[in-house]
């Protein structure tokens, strides 16, 4: 079986909610079947037959029972005391419909690590499952008391030998170990009865905790599932892959948007296996603008701003109140139609080979596809929703442009040194963290590159950035750990446009003399540079406030705006030679700048 004819699951533990709420969004994000967690059930006011009934009108299937604890390998009265539950386990899912359960290798201080014994009573269990209909599939917890790896529950079930009894493999229990599966690929296909998948961080922690409070959906995290699940298939294995994730947010969050994200996870997945006709992600080439949604107070206060940074005012819109400013290839487009409330980044667009496949793919991917209005005589922009609100455009400024729906106003004026967009930074919110970077993986095909986080002022943030190959497209995603409190001046989830320069000194000197409003740098920050890294240019960096950071590829020099708009700044960087970072070493220094300009 490919991974394109495999049916797709998820856990409800996996989604917030009652388990009516988990059901609902299960099925409207398109997954065929779920696992149904026993906690979930327990605490549903609605009978067993009428949730298996409920799930067949919504169209799912009710893959797994799960999980049955601390069954194997204990004294003969504890035994008896276990296959009683298990019976009675076994009539709620006849009332459910479902014909596979879970049980976890044993934490019960009854259990002896004698594996003839274990295998002895999982042989009796899966008797008594089988004269009900019932198969029932062992798993190995990465914590369990005797058995915590796949290749030791595979020695008992093999040596159970009985033909309704398997092995359940969990990505995260088998890698969060380090164990190889590459070994998967000798187990008979016919023993392996589910497949559970997480993602998770590379964490150094108790690995149940780890567990319990930081899996995520694949491609969020650090682990190779497309190696792990090619193992699975390739030994044979025939039924769904499913989603089991415990995870803090997501135990919290919407259900819905959790759930498509959830799917968006697996359909990226089965891709990355070569089993879906997902429409590829078409070649980018940069960004082509980027709007700024402002109010009455905010616009005078933002194009005065691109003034002085060496914009022009180009166009207006034909139709709509958007004004289009202009650099080099760097264009900030300012639509006034925004409510109160500043400024923030309304849209960004991409220069796409193919807009309309991209658009496809997004659709494909279960990206909110955005209405837009448009005159007959305008350019129709394929646009889509990000987790965080902000609009995606696909477009090409060549040949078809929608530069076509500007009126030119004037020529660009005197430049002070930009080149272009560098990059977007938007800060998330803590919950969207992780959705948002799998979104521009999933849809953008943008590769993510490690976490890292920064002390900041007011709390650790957390940074992510997520480019293309080329690096013309890039996207930092940023999120505060927690909530900030509310004593310090508070900027809602700040959001950056970085432009591009060859010479950066030279253009703050320009952007000075325009009267672009600049962020001061103290001058500690000099002192402690010259001790650590003495660039040749330190009287120059110190008398523009520009910042400086080098690592083994090149180097950095980059500068900012204060925050405008109560949201947006600007930053200018020059990158010498191979340097492909964000200068995060100097974030602090740049948000305690800023919150001294805020206080002034």
């Amino acid at each position: 079986m490919s991974s394109t004819e495999a049916r797709r699951s998820i856990a409800t533990v996996c989604l917030s909610g009652t388990l009516e709420d988990k059901l609902t969004a299960a099925a409207r994000a398109g997954f065929d079947g779920v696992e149904i967690f026993e906690n979930d059930l327990v605490a549903s006011s609605w009978p067993a037959k009428e949730i298996g009934e409920h799930c067949a009108e919504l169209g799912l299937s009710i893959d797994l029972y799960q999980p049955f604890r601390d069954f194997e390998a204990v004294p003969p009265d504890v035994l008896a005391r276990n296959l009683r539950r298990a019976e009675l386990k076994f009539d709620v899912m006849a009332a459910l419909g479902a014909d596979t359960m879970l049980v976890c290798s044993s934490v019960s201080p009854d259990a002896v690590d004698d594996d003839d014994l274990a295998a002895e009573q999982l042989h009796l269990l899966a008797d008594r499952a089988a004269a009900r209909g019932i198969r029932i599939a062992y798993e190995a917890l990465a914590w369990g008391r005797f058995v915590n790896t796949y290749e030791h529950s595979w020695r008992i079930v093999r040596r159970a030998a009985h033909p309704a009894l398997g092995l359940c493999l969990d990505s995260f229990h088998i890698l969060s170990r380090g164990s190889d599966p590459a070994a998967i690929r000798t187990i008979p296909g016919e023993k392996l009865f589910f497949l559970q998948l997480a993602d998770a961080p590379r964490l150094q922690m108790d690995v149940l905790q780890w567990s319990r409070h930081h899996r995520l959906f694949p491609g969020q995290g650090a682990f190779d599932l497309t190696a792990f699940t090619g193992h699975v298939l390739a030994a044979g294995y025939r039924g769904p892959l499913s989603l089991e994730v415990f995870n803090d947010v997501f135990r919290q969050a919407d259900p819905a948007p959790a759930a498509v994200d959830a799917m968006r996870s697996l359909l990226v997945l089965q891709e990355s296996l070569g089993g879906t006709d997902l429409p590829p992600a078409p070649a980018l080439a940069g960004p082509a603008f980027v709007e700024l949604a402002v109010d009455d107070t905010a616009e005078p206060e933002l194009a005065k701003a691109l003034h002085g940074l060496g914009f022009a005012e180009t166009g207006h819109h034909r139709s709509k109140p958007v004004r289009l400013w202009q650099q080099g290839d760097a264009r900030i487009l300012l639509n006034g139609s925004a409510p109160a409330g500043g400024a923030s980044v309304g849209a960004v667009a991409v220069e796409s080979a193919d807009p309309a496949g991209s658009a496809r793919r997004a659709q494909r991917l279960l990206a909110p596809i955005l209405p837009r209005g448009h005159r007959a005589d305008e350019a129709d922009l394929s646009a889509i929703a990000a987790p965080d609100g902000t609009s995606v455009f696909f477009c090409r400024t060549a040949g078809e442009s929608w530069l076509g729906d500007f009126t030119v106003t004037s020529a660009p004026g005197p430049s002070a040194g930009v080149t272009g967009i560098d990059h977007l930074a938007l800060t998330q919110p803590f919950d969207h963290f992780d959705e948002a970077a799998l979104f521009y993986r999933a849809v953008l095909g943008l590769a993510p590159e490690p976490v890292t986080e920064f002390a900041a002022p007011f709390g650790l943030v957390r940074s992510r950035t997520v480019a293309d190959p080329s690096g013309r497209v890039r996207v930092a995603l940023e999120s505060a750990l927690l909530r900030r409190g509310d004593w310090a001046p508070g900027v809602r989830e700040p959001q950056r446009i970085t432009l591009s320069t060859v010479d950066a000194l030279a253009s703050a000197r320009r952007m000075r003399e325009l009267g672009a409003p600049l962020l001061e740098i103290p001058a500690n920050y000099y002192d402690d540079l010259d001790a650590r890294l003495a660039p040749p240019l330190l009287p120059e960096l110190r008398e523009q406030s520009v910042l400086y950071d080098r690592d083994e590829h090149g180097e950095l020099l980059h500068f900012c705006t204060v925050v405008l708009g109560g949201r947006v700044f600007f930053e200018v960087v020059q990158r010498v030679g191979g340097y492909a970072g964000d200068g995060a070493v100097n974030a602090p220094v740049r948000m305690a700048a800023q919150r001294r300009a805020r206080a002034a």
